[in-house]
């Protein structure tokens, strides 16, 4: 008998990389934003940006970290990030690459090797942690024998 194991597909880490590129709407050709925040295999994070809806298609032209290539792709934004949340300190989109090539995607994986990930950001529902003053009145007092 076979045995169907469920397959778990872990998403790719983002990492913190800060770079000069071009994001502009297909559309109209405006230029949205300019630099980017993070980056990974799967897509990239950028700002400042301009107002835009999620799920809008984009071209995206940017330089791999440590290589002199140069990546132009098309990209979807999958989250627009407002910068009213704890943490957040302006206007970004996350983007998700739609048509990269193999070879692109793999001198951005070798290149974000060298490259810390980027932190864990602040999410709904995330406890934040307590101060040890709350924590050390909650316990029971202990007297020294």
């Amino acid at each position: 008998m076979f045995r169907l194991l469920k397959v778990i597909r872990r998403r790719p880490n983002r990492h913190c990389v800060q770079g000069q590129c071009q994001v502009v709407r297909e559309r109209d050709f405006r230029l949205v934003a300019d630099s980017i925040e993070d980056l990974s295999e799967e897509g990239m994070r950028v700002g400042p940006a301009d107002p835009v809806l999620t799920g809008e298609v984009l071209l995206v032209s940017f330089k791999i970290p440590r290589f002199d290539v140069w990546v132009d792709t098309e990209a979807v934004v999958c989250r627009v990030i407002h910068g009213r949340r704890p943490g957040e300190h302006r206007r970004s989109l996350g983007l998700e690459f739609t048509e990269l090539e193999p070879w692109h995607r793999y001198l951005i994986r070798e290149s974000l090797k060298a490259v810390p990930a980027a932190p864990v950001g602040a999410r709904r529902g995330r406890r934040s942690p307590s101060p040890m003053r709350e924590v050390a009145r909650l316990m029971p007092s202990v007297a020294p024998a």
